[in-house]
């Protein structure tokens, strides 16, 4: 034998024996890996698996588990599973569950200023509010706002502009707004409320059966996708659109901060950005979805879809003024986002009407 080959069959050797060595390591850093796994609870607002929003929920939190891979699994719970849809909040910010998965508007009641993390009527567009947020200082705000409660707040999603609801008799006038029991939360249920409207505020799995029963006259969701499950063309047959009071709906994901401080900075990165990704994914499907769902209701169910008349539209655009003008009041922490929101609202318009606007008038064939 050459020198040469035992020189080979040396090095050989040792990298076997070497290799034997390491193998109790190896195992014992497989092992490690496997019980480094973080396990999250997320509890949501909407029922289980529902299109839209509740589908959204399990893309974030698979999306989440791929990009860690597989360090942080978060079970979904849907509403009522765990905590009902009303209480995500106080649930989150408890540590019952480490994150939640819901909209902004619910929690007016608590925190005012988190109106203007959710629908403002007559307010900005999904891209306007995707604009605000990231680039207008808007999630600063809202993290701010969410601190006191424990909680650190992020965009998980868009519906873009709503549809103005189901009604169960037409809207004619302003005057038949008087009386009607409606499920509508936030500053768009606090505008009817001037109008003489009773607004409620519900969670989704109770709506099909207040309308049907009579409890409510009128019902507000989202977008032809998501409502058409709920099967309230059944009971109600007139859809009205502009949704004036949800010109953007952003889904907020909810996360409670000591949970989130816990995890490595790699996974508060890979949850931000799954967020975000999610923003825009729902944004993309409910645009290309509602439009199949608007047309089934239309063409095989015979809802009737109606457009508010202008006088009321006018009511509504005047009565959402008087509301934003009182909104704040003395609480100056809601002060600081409203003027934050409008400023660049009025801002991010002259860009929107040169932009936007222009183009779609351009595009709109002319009336022959």
């Amino acid at each position: 034998m050459g020198v040469g080959s035992m020189k080979r069959r040396v090095i050989l050797q040792a990298a076997g024996l070497a290799a034997l060595g390491a193998s109790p390591a190896v195992a014992e850093q497989a092992k490690g890996k496997a019980s480094a796994q973080i396990h999250w609870k997320m509890v949501t607002a909407w029922p289980k698996n529902y299109p839209g929003a509740g589908d959204a929920a399990n893309r974030l939190a698979a999306r989440i588990h791929a990009m860690s891979d597989g360090r942080l699994n978060i079970k979904v719970y849907g509403a009522g599973e765990l905590v009902p849809a009303l209480e995500v909040f106080d649930a989150v910010s408890a540590g019952t569950a480490e994150m939640g998965h819901a909209a902004a508007h619910y929690w007016t009641g608590k925190v005012r200023a988190a109106a203007f993390f959710s629908a403002v009527p007559f307010g900005m567009t999904a891209n306007e509010m995707n604009a605000w947020l990231y680039y207008g200082g808007g999630l600063a705000l809202w993290r701010e706002v969410y601190a006191p409660f424990d909680l650190v707040p992020m965009p998980a999603g868009n519906g873009g502009v709503q549809m103005g609801g189901w009604f169960r008799k037409p809207i004619e006038r302003v005057e038949d707004f008087r009386g009607l029991k409606i499920r509508m939360a936030g500053l768009g249920g606090a505008v009817l409320r001037r109008l003489g409207a009773v607004p409620v505020t519900m969670p989704v799995g109770e709506v099909f059966t207040s309308l049907q029963s009579g409890v409510l006259d009128a019902a507000e969701f989202a977008g032809p996708y998501s409502d058409m499950p709920m099967g309230l063309h059944k009971v109600a047959k007139y859809y009205y659109t502009p949704g004036w009071h949800e010109p953007a709906s952003p889904i907020e994901c909810i996360i409670n901060r000591q949970a989130y401080q816990r995890i490595p900075g790699d996974l508060q990165v890979i949850v931000d950005t799954a967020c975000q990704a999610m923003t825009n994914d729902v944004f993309a499907e409910l645009t290309a979805r509602n439009s199949d769902a608007l047309r089934m209701l239309v063409e095989q169910h015979q809802v009737n879809l109606s457009y508010f008349p202008e006088p009321v539209i006018d009511s509504l655009r005047e009565q959402t003024a008087q509301v934003l003008a009182d909104y704040a009041g003395k609480d100056a922490t809601t002060r600081r986002v409203q003027d934050s929101y409008q400023q660049f609202a009025q801002r991010i318009a002259d860009w929107t009407a040169v932009a936007d606007e222009a183009y779609l008038a351009a595009r709109r064939a002319p009336v022959s």
